[in-house]
Order: structure tokens, then C-alpha cells, then sequence
């Protein structure tokens, strides 16, 4: 007769219901859909009135259509006064300039005109392929000193779509279906590094007292060492004179 143990059907059961959780998981896993790429912007550096290496990453959404060009445009109420374009191989890099509707002051200049869009088109064959992406970079400044910079971006495929990157990202919301390029612009480098000399200037004197306090202190402390020495020779030169009469006393 066979014995059965009295747990053997419970942890078997339990099994069963751990592999049938991991089925579901899995398959949740492959049915969820993949989020949602897009074209984002990458500062070099968001230093307000400094200039930056701004790269806008660009990916392929399309299974079967390559991105065959790149329309960027910047914002016109924050102009960038200087914008030069880094070469892509395969591209040819376009910059559009247009008169500004109110010319604006960029830290004493008045900008009347500025670069508007840069344009990006692929040769054949160097379009961006499905599951692939492209970066595109420029320099620009100067940076505002504060706020927001918001770009829009057009990607166009072979196939003819055009998908447009020019919703702005409200604060507290969900991020909308197209999201356009943007980043936040930190403090200007110029206030940081006057922060950081008057934190100096004020440590000075306090490490100028403490100085002037241990060389105080050092010379105290030889000035004691030297009279100790002088001293201690002239109780060696008493004894010495000490024991010279006593032997010729005997």
C-alpha cells in the first residue's frame, strides 16, 4: 500500500498556481504595448546665458517607413542670437532665419532677426530605418536666464506620414500623445560662480585668524622650549661646578 505524504498535494497545488501566475504575467507582458517614443531634446548644459550643445534624438515609430527628414523649430520668444548645425552623414542641415514680430534684448543686443527652423533632409539610403534612431545636434545661445525652452519638431516618413512634436507638457499632467522637445533652464553660471567667491571671501578671514592664532601659539610654545633648554644647561653647569669643588675639597 502506498503511503502518501500530507503535504505533497498542497505544495503541488501551490505549484500549479505560481506557473499559472507566471503564464499571465507573461502574457500580460506581451500584449501591453510598448511606450511610446519621441523626439526629445538633450542639453548639454541648461545654464542660463551660457550657450549649449542642444541634440535632439530622433527614433522611428513606423515598421515599414524610414524617416526621411527633420524640421526643428525654434522658439520664437526666446531667440537664440548664434546657432550653428553639426553634420550628419547622409543629411543636409538647412537653417531658416525670419524677422522676429517684437525684436528682443539677449544681454545688450537687440535681436531683430534670429535662425527660426532647421530643416534636415536624408539622402537615399540614409533615412532612419524602422527600430532606429538619429541624432541631430546644434549649438546655440545664448540661453535665456530663466523659465522654459520649447521646440517643435516635424518628422516625415517615406510613406508619406507627418507627425507633428508640438504639445506642451503641462505641469501636474500626463504627458500628452505628442510631446514637444523642451527643457527647463537652470540657474546662469555667472550668479553660481559669484555665489561661490563671496562664500570664499567670507572663509578668508577666519582661516587667516586661525593661522595667525596656531603661529601664536607655535611661537609661544619654542619660546618655552628654548628657556627650558637654558634651564636645564645651567643646572648641568651648577652640578658640574658642584662636583669639581667637592673633588677638590677631598
Amino acid at each position: 500500500m502506498s503511503q502518501h505524504h500530507p503535504l505533497r498535494h498542497p505544495l503541488r497545488r501551490a505549484g500549479a498556481t505560481l506557473a499559472a501566475a507566471a503564464l499571465v504575467g507573461a502574457a500580460a507582458l506581451l500584449t501591453a504595448p510598448a511606450a511610446s517614443a519621441h523626439v526629445r531634446v538633450i542639453p548639454e548644459s541648461t545654464a542660463g546665458g551660457g550657450f549649449a550643445k542642444l541634440t535632439f534624438r530622433v527614433p522611428n515609430e513606423s515598421d515599414t517607413a524610414g524617416t526621411t527628414s527633420v524640421v526643428v523649430t525654434l522658439p520664437e520668444k526666446a531667440p537664440l542670437a548664434f546657432v550653428s548645425v553639426q553634420p550628419v552623414s547622409g543629411w543636409t542641415a538647412t537653417v531658416t532665419r525670419a524677422k522676429l514680430a517684437t525684436p528682443v534684448d539677449v544681454h545688450g543686443t537687440k535681436i531683430e532677426e534670429a535662425a527660426r527652423t532647421i530643416t534636415w533632409k536624408a539622402a537615399p539610403g540614409a533615412q532612419i530605418a524602422p527600430g532606429q534612431f538619429q541624432e541631430f545636434a546644434i549649438s546655440g545661445g545664448p540661453l535665456p536666464d530663466s523659465g522654459e525652452m520649447v521646440f517643435a519638431a516635424t518628422q516625415t516618413y517615406s510613406d508619406g506620414e507627418v507627425v507633428n512634436w508640438n504639445q506642451p507638457q503641462a505641469a501636474g499632467a500626463a504627458e500628452p500623445e505628442n510631446p514637444a522637445p523642451a527643457f527647463t533652464i537652470t540657474a546662469p553660471e555667472g550668479d553660481r560662480h559669484a555665489a561661490d567667491a563671496e562664500d570664499a571671501a567670507a572663509a578668508v578671514p577666519a582661516a587667516a585668524t586661525t593661522d595667525a592664532g596656531e603661529d601664536d601659539e607655535s611661537s609661544a610654545a619654542l619660546w618655552l622650549a628654548g628657556a627650558a633648554l637654558v634651564v636645564g644647561a645651567g643646572g648641568v653647569l651648577v652640578g658640574a661646578l658642584g662636583w669639581r669643588r667637592a673633588g677638590q675639597g677631598s
